[in-house]
């Protein structure tokens, strides 16, 4: 099966205050059995309807159109609309795909590198839709399936759908874990299958390219009456010898011999991007409230009950509507987005409210430690807080009046929300307990070290650094390398994965390369930091972790919603699984993973699957985000996009084990006056103390 992604996003809408954004990946919803589009007209001509010659005498000869003796070359185009189709993609490839998986119903069927046939790719790969050009091989080396139902033993003819794929794990062709594990493709390919559950998988349309080694061989002309291909019931016809395109997609199947084909590839209803830009507001937010409510992959876990929101927000849309107002319809879907408490579902952000209600700062930032205590840990010099005398170290007591702690809990968080846990929901408190309209004058009440408590008044200026320090302790500026490591000098090593998110390639190539370095030096220990890893590719994620294993692991499942079955289904067939890369690159030292809240989505998974068999110790001051699902897109008026989970994730005894909790840490380290200003990164300190002297 072809794996488009799973998912995430970082701190996106602040990050949209610098002019930058990070988009996240994405597992297409599920949609159900597509109808087969209309069958192609026959062309006219001498050409129409001829019986092929055949010296089988048990057969009917198939009817050929276009008896140019076969083709030779196919193009075509790749049209997608899904917005991640193209993200950290390095070596597209086009491939003449064996069905041989698929004619024996293996989703674990590899194909093999030398069944491999490669095509071109002969426009901008990055402009939807791009254009391919593949030349057939005069004597394919693909595995050869006897599909003609006489119960005697014949050479089989070769079956191939034309794909794209992905390269990402090196070398020109696929390998098993390039090929998601095995079997056929299920978008982006020549070939229709069906999405419903009790068909999944099953070729249900488009093209094929057979190969048949003489003209002895027989073919499924049609469908049987169980509507499936390649079973006991299909009506057979003899081929002729060399190749032959099939189309599915008529009744009966049109068998299609001439020179040059054209054949483009089909992007799964799946994996499409719901598209509701063109309705009205009122129109677009029905249709997306009726895709919450079917496929929204946590809402009984949620407590969420889509008709009452759909009530309360609906006049809004509607006000809208009449008066063509853009931003209040912004509005209204920003705010209704952030009722649902899921770090994954984002929205609007709209810059002038955020400019108007928190673009304010007093110049300080501040940190809750242990027992509650609230400290200022970032004071931004020539600010209010600075030339009000308030140092680092200071604690603050009140603000506007309030208790510190009530001024925390009355912070609003969704400025960056909303959030799946609720130690991320108090994070994005904290950062926000000290923002206010500019202007706004502040009554603050503090204590600096060794002095008495003070109340000062402080006008908030419009200042975003202090809010990006609060977010980002560890600036990166865009030219850190997905994966970073170094030597420490007791002898272990240090790696940090800042990204899922990446150039594909690239990041395997880094991890691979640190793998090596580390086998290669005897390295005993390893520590790998996790902290500002905002997600990405959850496949890649699964993969990377799979280098610390010996055997292959299954770590648990996804349940999406199917529309035939009216609610949520785990396919038995499908799961998580990590694959081991060659042995040279496993690393069996001591591994020590740390985390925190910012590790998000496919950093989750990936720290989850180390604490398998105990594999690595999760050290850190909090969980992880706790962003447990694969997420879809809709596009809506004005250019917004929303984004919601879609796939639910559970463990191997189906427990949902990430969404709303997080990766918990085996190591606790408290958060502690002592931590905050000792000038050392305490959760590397405690990392190396579990790795040992």
């Amino acid at each position: 099966m072809k794996r488009l992604a799973w998912f995430v996003i970082p701190l996106f809408v602040v990050l949209a205050l610098a002019g930058c954004r990070v988009l996240p990946g994405i597992i297409p919803g599920v949609r159900g059995e597509q109808e087969p589009s209309a069958p192609e007209p026959a062309p006219t001509g001498a050409s129409q309807g001829v019986p092929s010659p055949s010296s089988s005498d048990d057969l009917p000869a198939a009817v050929i159109q276009n008896d140019e003796g076969g083709p030779v070359v196919v193009t075509g185009e790749v049209a997608y609309t899904n917005p991640f189709f193209t993200e950290g993609v390095a070596q597209p490839l086009i491939l003449l795909e064996s069905q041989a998986g698929f004619v024996d119903r293996d989703r674990k069927y590899v194909i093999p590198v030398e069944a491999q046939t490669l095509g071109q790719i002969t426009s901008d790969f990055f402009e939807s839709p791009f254009t391919y050009s593949l030349t057939l091989p005069a004597e394919p080396q693909a595995a050869a399936r006897d599909v003609d139902n006489d119960d005697a033993e014949d050479a089989g003819v070769m079956v191939f759908a034309v794909a794209y794929w992905d390269n990402v794990f090196g070398g020109p062709y696929l390998e098993e874990r390039d090929l998601g594990g095995g079997g056929w493709s299920t978008s982006y390919a020549s070939t229709r299958t069906s999405e419903d559950y009790e068909t999944e998988r099953e070729i249900i349309g488009g093209k094929l390219i057979v190969y048949a080694p003489d003209n002895e061989q027989g073919f499924p002309s049609a469908f049987g009456e169980d509507g499936l291909l390649f079973t006991d019931d299909d009506p057979i016809v003899a081929l002729p010898a060399g190749y032959t395109v099939v189309n599915l997609d008529a009744e009966p199947f049109v068998f299609d011999r001439a020179r040059e084909q054209k054949i483009d590839l089909l992007e799964a209803e799946g994996s499409a991007l719901e598209d509701f830009s063109q309705m009205g507001y009122a129109e677009a937010f029905d249709g997306m409230v009726e895709l919450f409510s079917t496929e929204y992959a946590f809402t009984e876990y949620k407590n969420i009950d889509w008709d009452a929101l759909h009530g309360e927000y609906r006049p809004r849309f509607e006000q809208a509507d009449r008066a063509n107002d853009a931003l209040e319809y912004r509005r209204a879907l920003r705010d209704f987005l952030a009722e649902i408490p899921d770090g994954h579902v984002s929205g609007p952000f709209i810059q002038e409210d955020f400019q108007a209600g928190a673009g304010g700062g007093l110049g300080l930032a501040i940190r809750e430690v242990e027992g509650g205590e609230v400290y200022v840990n970032f004071i931004l010099p020539g600010a209010p807080a600075g030339q009000a005398g308030i140092v680092p170290q200071a604690r603050i007591l009140e603000i506007n009046g309030q208790p510190i702690q009530q001024a925390i809990d009355s912070a609003d968080p969704n400025w960056l929300g909303p959030h799946s846990t609720e130690h991320s929901r108090r994070l994005a408190q904290l950062v926000f307990a000290t923002r206010f309209p500019p202007g706004e004058t502040v009554e603050l009440t503090y204590q600096n070290p060794g002095e008495s408590e003070e109340t000062v008044e402080l006008r908030a200026v419009p200042e975003l650094e202090s809010l990006f320090f609060a977010l980002f302790p560890e600036e990166q500026m865009g030219f850190d390398l997905p994966v970073e490591a170094r030597m420490l000098p007791n002898g272990y090593a240090y790696v940090q994965i800042n990204s899922f998110f990446d150039n594909k390639l690239l990041t395997v190539e880094l991890w691979n390369r640190l793998m090596q370095t580390l086998n290669a030096n005897g390295v005993p220990g390893l520590i790998i930091d996790l902290r500002q890893n905002g997600g990405g590719w959850g496949y890649i994620a699964d993969q990377m972790a799979a280098y610390f294993f010996e055997e292959r692991l299954i770590t648990g499942r996804s349940a999406r919603y199917d529309e035939a079955l009216g609610d949520f289904f785990f396919d038995p067939e499908t799961e998580e699984e990590l694959i081991p890369p060659d042995e040279e690159l496993r690393y069996r030292g001591e591994v020590v993973a740390i985390v925190g809240p910012d590790c998000a989505s496919a950093c989750e998974f990936f720290a989850y699957n180390l604490t398998v068999d105990d594999r690595a110790t999760i050290v850190g001051h909090y969980p992880t985000a706790g962003l447990g699902g694969g997420v879809e897109d809709i596009a809506m008026p004005e250019g917004e996009m929303v984004r919601f989970t879609v796939a639910r994730a559970v463990d191997v005894d189906n427990n949902i084990h990430i969404e709303g909790v997080g990766v918990q840490p085996d190591v606790v380290v408290p958060v502690t006056p002592e931590s905050l200003f000792g000038g050392e990164d305490v959760l590397l300190q405690a990392a190396l103390a579990e790795l040992g002297p």
